[in-house]
């Protein structure tokens, strides 16, 4: 079944790579998914295509998030997940974009792209052009940073509470309440004194 299976998402890739044209980069089938590399410039059409295409038919975007590799020129994969439910087939598709290189956006295609494209700035700073609304979603007013860039400080520039005295929310630069806990072994679990339902079976 996973030879047929596999056998398949080559032949999807083909397709692709045809109806893309010079949109098209690569496409790699891992562990029985497809991967489809796409220029950053064309994006938006490319997807479009991927939807429009009679072969392909993939008319339902899944999710659109981020991957941030910060030892990289092209810092972020901006990376699109489509359904096509007429083919029962899924594609990954994926672009690079550096830090000052805009995305762009794919919501005239999908709309449903707004909110998501809306978490990928605010959790990245992945800028998006041709956004309708591009303005962060999940952090508050006036937040600092991008939480899920991997050089975005563990806990945060700064921490909101609602003062008593003052009446009104204020912001204070954070400071631990208490130290970061160490372990010298791989799970904090292999300290217990009690056998767990199961450890009997590593020494069977």
């Amino acid at each position: 079944m996973a030879q047929t299976l596999g056998q398949g998402l080559h032949d999807l890739a083909e397709i692709i790579e045809t109806a893309l044209g010079d949109a098209f980069v690569s496409a790699q089938v891992v562990h029985d998914e497809l991967t489809v590399h796409v220029a950053r410039s064309q994006i938006a059409t490319a997807i479009e295509t991927l939807r429009e295409n009679s072969a392909c038919q993939f008319t339902s975007l899944i999710d659109l998030t981020g991957v941030d590799y910060p030892g990289r020129e092209r810092r972020f994969d901006v990376v699109y997940h489509l359904l096509s439910m007429p083919q029962n087939q899924r594609v990954r598709v994926v672009t690079q974009a550096r830090e000052d290189e805009a995305v762009p956006s794919i919501t005239e295609v999908f709309p449903v792209a707004n909110w998501f494209e809306r978490e990928a700035f605010d959790m990245y700073g992945i800028i998006f052009s041709g956004h309708p609304d591009l303005r962060r979603i999940l952090t508050d007013y006036g937040f600092r940073g991008y939480p899920l860039r991997k050089d975005f400080p563990t806990t945060g520039y700064t921490e909101v509470r609602y003062d008593e005295t003052a009446k009104r929310v204020v912001y204070e630069p954070v400071t631990l309440v208490q130290e970061y806990r160490q372990f010298d072994f791989l799970s904090p679990w292999e300290s217990a004194q009690y056998v767990l339902p199961g450890d009997e079976k590593k020494d069977g």
